[in-house]
């Protein structure tokens, strides 16, 4: 592996050569950022793969919608479409990415629009929707096109973004200095346990600004929903000793949820994809016949929520109708006093601006 990085390492280089000069072009004003009157929120990171950005712009939307009127804005990866588009409860995975969907699935009064040109959207969205008063942007920390008034920087808590690499010798789309222009640092997928000295540690190695503040969040798993069912609450425990489990994603970083589960179960058989992977026949067939291969009477299939969506917009979903497939919803909560204080920072600035 070593020897690997050696080898990329000039193709490293170049790439944070090229960025770097980009990010210089837009703190010089060589190239302009829109402004505009009203507070937006950024949630990004430097790394590709999974921080948890959807479960933190859930968060946010919950603290936000019931005193003001919230719009999230994603590019709305992995979708069918072109442009700018505004959702409605009829709108597909299809049409604006899996993210976004499930957005609008938990969340359908509030406005939830994608667009790659995130400065259109932005003005689509105060040309569209009446009296809105926050906009959320969805994984856009490198998106400097806009400038925000506020910026979230998520990293895992398993792999800093300080103790990274550029692409394509490590994952940082940027060169690690770049988390400085963040006025918020989280630290997600903690463990549910967190010392005060491992927090020290670990805004130790970040190295924060003055003004930057670092938070510690961690994942909260929610009952198990039926795919093809009702949302009510599961009466049966399947994630028990019982029941082996097939678990089928489609997401960046799974290590999180098998670590959840590897207690929960007799067995975890895994079948995964690549991150945002549109499911088709052939797919959901392998996973049926997988799926058969499991001895036990007393088994099901479990995705994520992201995953969910994709698979209810499949053209294919037919085949799945008489299997037992749920998916399994997360939320994020904070470390000890985290939550009270982020929540404050956040409403602050939103009734400020």
């Amino acid at each position: 592996m070593k020897f690997l990085r050696f080898l990329l390492f000039p193709f490293a280089v170049l790439f944070g050569i090229v960025v770097f000069l980009r990010n210089k072009f837009y703190d010089w004003h060589f190239i302009s950022s829109s402004r505009f009157d009203i507070p937006i929120i950024v949630v990004g990171n430097i790394s590709t793969g999974g921080t948890g950005k959807s479960p933190h712009i859930e968060y946010l939307i919950r603290l936000l919608r019931n005193d003001f009127k919230v719009s999230t804005l994603s590019r709305g990866y992995g979708r069918h479409t072109e442009g700018f588009i505004l959702s409605d409860v009829t709108t597909s995975a299809k049409d604006i990415g899996d993210e976004p969907k499930q957005f609008k699935n938990k969340f359908n009064e509030i406005a939830v629009a994608v667009d790659a040109k995130r400065a259109n959207g932005i003005k689509q969205l105060l040309n569209q929707v009446e009296g809105l008063q926050v906009i959320l942007l969805d994984d856009a920390f490198q998106h400097r096109a806009v400038k925000s008034g506020l910026s979230i920087l998520l990293t895992d808590y398993s792999k800093l973004y300080c103790d990274d690499y550029l692409l394509p010798v490590g994952n940082l789309r940027e060169f690690s200095k770049g988390a400085k222009r963040a006025d918020i640092i989280i630290v997600t997928k903690c463990p549910v346990q967190l010392s005060n000295e491992e927090r020290n540690k670990l805004i130790g190695r970040i190295n924060p600004n003055s003004f930057q503040t670092v938070y510690f969040s961690f994942i909260k798993y929610g009952e198990l929903i039926r795919l093809n069912g009702n949302k009510e609450k599961e009466q049966t425990d399947y994630l028990s000793k019982q029941y082996d489990l097939l678990l089928l994603t489609g997401i960046a970083n799974t290590k999180p949820l098998e670590e959840y589960l590897i207690d929960k179960v007799k067995l975890v058989a895994n079948v995964k994809f690549s991150d945002h992977h549109q499911f088709s026949a052939d797919d959901l067939l392998d996973v049926i016949k997988k799926f058969n291969t499991i001895a036990s009477e007393k088994k099901i299939i479990l995705t994520t929520e992201k995953d969910a969506m994709r698979l209810l917009d499949s053209d294919f979903k037919e085949l799945l109708v008489d299997l037992p497939l749920f998916y399994l919803p997360i939320e994020i909560q904070f470390h000890n006093d985290d939550q009270t204080n982020f929540n404050k920072q956040i409403i602050n600035y939103v009734r400020q601006n």
